[in-house]
């Protein structure tokens, strides 16, 4: 075993890719729950976004667009649920799950003729012309744009929903769906425009494993990607700044983990393969047990609205 080859302003760095990708989907995810819906397909976003992402990048030898296509590809994918649980009424947990297996199968057959296929590089940024400073320069200014456009994602959230009358509707929307139709607001319409937002995020974190982080198409790539994002949403108690938080931790405990095997280090892969389901399963217990509204949910997450009630 040998801990002085892990090097930490590596490690520092190398958490923020790992958690950008999660980040992106939580924070999509955090509007969607804001409104008052559940969904649970963000990991059928995510693995439709990677090939999506991916597939177009390769066939056009530029990255933006493959981000462009993801983001529309997991925004598609979001409407379906949307208009199932929002005109037809379904149940949004089994419509959530279902979304996941038809996003996790979609991209399956989708990814058949690019299985190892390199896309093409996505470039860091030289941020301010910062990224050569010893220390901070690598960690804050030598990333690629994604990473950057994450956490401008978690700044502008966080003060949509606090400062402006939009994000003060939404808010409305999720914690009281017939007080604000009652005031004439869309529900659905609104509800709508936070799925498809949450979609795209989805859809540009899945992108980001496929381009960035792996960098090729492999099957099932995500790996509970989307269902992390889901609990972090609840760990973060429904906030924008401690979902950020809780990214950046859970990203910081993939690579000390990936850095402490590689030291030499015994510790078993699949405790954290199977961490973001159980932390699912408990998130699911705290919905259905009505705990989720102590921890600041929404109160009318979940919950069915039709407007001719």
């Amino acid at each position: 075993m040998d801990l002085s080859a892990i090097n930490p302003v590596l490690l520092i760095a190398a958490l923020m890719v790992a958690a950008t990708p999660i980040l992106l989907a939580a924070i999509g995810e955090l509007v969607v729950e804001k409104a008052g819906v559940l969904n649970l397909g963000v990991e059928g976003m995510m693995i439709t976004g990677a090939i999506a992402g991916l597939a177009i990048s390769v066939e056009t030898g530029s990255p933006l667009i493959g981000f462009l296509c993801a983001a529309i590809g997991g925004a598609l994918l979001s409407l379906i649920f949307a208009v199932l649980v929002l005109y037809f009424l379904s149940n949004q947990v089994a419509t959530g799950l279902a979304l996941t297996l038809f996003g996790l199968g979609l991209s399956s057959m989708m990814g058949q003729g690019y299985q190892g296929v390199k896309p093409p590089l996505t470039e860091k940024m030289n941020l301010l012309g910062l990224g050569d400073l010893p220390v901070v320069g690598p960690i804050l200014f030598g990333h690629d744009w994604i990473v950057y456009l994450s956490i401008t994602l978690v700044i502008g959230v966080w003060a949509f929903l606090k400062f402006t009358r939009a994000g003060l509707i939404l808010r409305s929307v999720g914690e009281n769906a017939e007080a604000a139709h009652a005031l004439g607001y869309k529900v659905n319409l609104i509800r709508m425009g936070a799925i498809a937002f949450g979609g795209a995020c989805a859809g540009v974190g899945g992108a980001y494993i496929s381009m960035v982080r792996v960098p090729q198409w492999v099957d099932g790539m995500t790996a509970g990607a989307g269902w992390i994002a889901l609990a972090l949403v609840v760990f973060g108690a429904w906030r924008a700044g401690r979902v950020m938080v809780g990214a950046y931790l859970f990203g910081g405990i993939t690579v000390l983990q990936l850095n402490l095997q590689a030291a030499g280090v015994a510790i078993p892969v699949e405790y954290l393969s199977m961490s973001p389901y159980l932390i699912t399963i408990l998130v699911l217990v705290l919905i259905s047990a009505g705990r989720a509204r102590a921890l600041g949910a929404p109160a009318a997450l979940g919950q069915t609205f039709h407007a001719s009630r």
